[in-house]
Order: C-alpha cells, then sequence, then structure tokens
C-alpha cells in the first residue's frame, strides 16, 4: 500500500508541480530548503529551478578559476623557463644574475655545442634512447600478452598465476637477491640489466587486465565461432579496441625507463655504457668529472668555455625533452585509459 492509495491514512506527500506563466511545469517550490535533487534550488526568469551547482558561475568565479590556473601553470611553466633560459646564457649573463637566470641577457649554444660535439654526454644520450625504446616494447608485448590471458577468467591456472602476480606487487626479494639474480645470468655490465630485471609490472598487467575483461564477450565469442584463434583475436580486435591504455601503459614503461638510473649504478660498471640519467645524476648532482668527456665540472678547470652551470642545465634539457614531446600525444589518453579500464574490471 502506497502513501498515496485511497484509504491508506496518509495524505500524498508529493506537492503539485508549479504552473509556469507559458504553460511550463517546474520543479515543486515547496519542501524547505531541499529541492527534489537533494540541494538548494535557484530560479533565474522563465526558467525552472535547479540546485545552485548548476548556475552559470558569476564573474568573481570566473575570475577566480583564472588566477588559480594562472598559478598552477605559473608554478609549472618557471621553472622550465629558468632552466631552458640558463642553458642558453653566456657564463657572464650567469655571473651577473648570481645563479640560475631569470631575466634574458646574451645567449649563446656554447653549452650545447659542448655536449654535442661529442663525449660520454653524446653517447649517454644514444643509450638512454635504444634501452627507452627497446624496453618500453619488450615490456609493453609481454604485459599485453599476459593481460590478454588473465582476462580470460577460463584459462589454465588462471587464479593462481594472477594471485602471484598481486603478491609481487606487496612484496619483493630485495636488491641483494636481484643482483645476485643478474649476476648469475651473467648480466652484468650488459644493456640487458636496464630492461629485463624490471620488464614486467603488474600494476601496469592489472589496469591492462580490468580494460581486456570490459570488452564485450559476445564479440570474441563470434570471432571464434568464424575460426579465429587467440593470437588473432588479440591482434584484430581486442588491440584496435584497447589504443588508450595500451599507449598508457607505453608512457609509463617509457618515463620509467628514461628515468632510470639506480639499475645502471648497480649492474654497470663501464662509464662509457652509462644512460643519461645516470650522467645527470655524477655530473649534476654530485660534479664528478666523467671519463672521457669534454665537461668538467666546476671547480676543475678555469679555462671553460661554456658556464659550468649551462652545461648542467643543457644536460636537464636533453633528459626532459623527449618527455615533454612524447607526453602531449598520450595525455588525452589518461582519463579513457586508467580510469576508465578501472570501473571496468
Amino acid at each position: 500500500m502506497t502513501a498515496t492509495s485511497p484509504g491508506s491514512g496518509f495524505a500524498d506527500q508529493s506537492p503539485p508541480l508549479a504552473q509556469e506563466a507559458d504553460g511550463r511545469t517546474t520543479a515543486p517550490t515547496t519542501g524547505g530548503w531541499l529541492g527534489r535533487r537533494g540541494g538548494p534550488m535557484k530560479k533565474g526568469p522563465g526558467k525552472a529551478l535547479r540546485p545552485a551547482w548548476d548556475e552559470e558561475p558569476t564573474i568573481l568565479e570566473k575570475v577566480g578559476k583564472v588566477l588559480v590556473l594562472g598559478l598552477i601553470v605559473l608554478a609549472v611553466l618557471l621553472p622550465l623557463y629558468t632552466v631552458v633560459l640558463t642553458s642558453l646564457s653566456s657564463d657572464a649573463t650567469i655571473n651577473q644574475a648570481g645563479g640560475m637566470v631569470l631575466i634574458p641577457g646574451e645567449l649563446t649554444l656554447a653549452a650545447y655545442s659542448s655536449i654535442l660535439s661529442g663525449g660520454v654526454v653524446t653517447k649517454s644520450i644514444l643509450v638512454s634512447i635504444g634501452v627507452t625504446a627497446v624496453g618500453t616494447l619488450l615490456s609493453t608485448v609481454v604485459s599485453v600478452m599476459a593481460a590478454y590471458g588473465l582476462s580470460r577468467t577460463d584459462s589454465l591456472l588462471h587464479r593462481p598465476i594472477l594471485f602471484l602476480f598481486i603478491i609481487t606487487m606487496f612484496f619483493s626479494a630485495g636488491m641483494i637477491p636481484t643482483y645476485l639474480v643478474v649476476s648469475g645470468l651473467g648480466l652484468i655490465d650488459s644493456y640487458l640489466a636496464l630492461i629485463l630485471p624490471g620488464a614486467v609490472s603488474a600494476f601496469n598487467i592489472l589496469i591492462l587486465r580490468a580494460f581486456f575483461m570490459g570488452i564485450d564477450p559476445g564479440i570474441l565469442e563470434a570471432a571464434r565461432i568464424d575460426g579465429a584463434g587467440e593470437f588473432r583475436i588479440l591482434a584484430t580486435i581486442v588491440l584496435p579496441m584497447s589504443t588508450a591504455v595500451i599507449a598508457v601503459v607505453a608512457l609509463f614503461y617509457g618515463v620509467g625507463y628514461w628515468n632510470a638510473f639506480f639499475s645502471a649504478m648497480l649492474y654497470l660498471q663501464d662509464s662509457g655504457k652509462w644512460p643519461l640519467q645516470m650522467v645527470l645524476r655524477s655530473y649534476v648532482l654530485e660534479g664528478v668529472e666523467l671519463p672521457g668527456s669534454e665537461l668538467t665540472p666546476a671547480g676543475v678547470g678555469s679555462a671553460q668555455r661554456p658556464s659550468s652551470l649551462a652545461v648542467k642545465m643543457a644536460i636537464v634539457v636533453f633528459a626532459l625533452v623527449p618527455i615533454l614531446m612524447v607526453y602531449p600525444f598520450v595525455q588525452k589518453h589518461f582519463t579513457k585509459g586508467v580510469i576508465f579500464g578501472a570501473i571496468k574490471g
């Protein structure tokens, strides 16, 4: 028996709709300060009632948003601007500024010319590009295949294997056992030592698995009825439908490989094989002279063509530019790839 049925003993608690002058009905005007959608209701001229958060922002609110966003953008761009400008400044301009340059002065490409003329820095850039490209490709392929297998709940040993992947997210062997494994495989002082120990991320596999499980099973079953195997289904159906999440995962792997320096510090004994991040750490942060390089840290030599600080900032620019170039092309996939995949799972 409902509250409005005849003979129920209850009055109809739903107030009638208000009638506008033009014949349209609006939300009820009674019921206290809360409206039908659980919030304060406002009414504009000739418009139906709606919550306050659906109202057009005032001029003051718009100005506040612009100021807040402007401060955030300034906090992000100002350090980048300072680094780039310092790398392009002459020694006299840097000395006049007392360090990092904020106001442009005499500009020169001496720091970049010194880096690109040869030596450890140039080779380290090539090493980082190669390791990042190969590592990202290998990690993405392995993660996609593992995630697709784990997304099929009827696959062999599905639950035990999934449990093992999840366990690795919370427990790891540690640095010493990992080093012993790498040493036992003969990978010390090898580029493979920068790729294989961290080639697979359980977190990325779970993201891919959640997305794959959200694909309509009817599509995959129809392909099987037509005689398609699992590899063909993965290549022709699943991958084209999962471009967004795969792009995000590939970016995760790429950023990880590009920024990694600890594995190089552990496994590479030859400084000639160092990636760019290791050179950045040794030269910029520690001021260590690089063997075979034309660059010398501050205080080691006085007859320096470019400023030592300009050279350091130029190395930082080389470390930042590749990620800054790739990120805009993948950024649009973040919400669709990660969040949508997580909700689907």
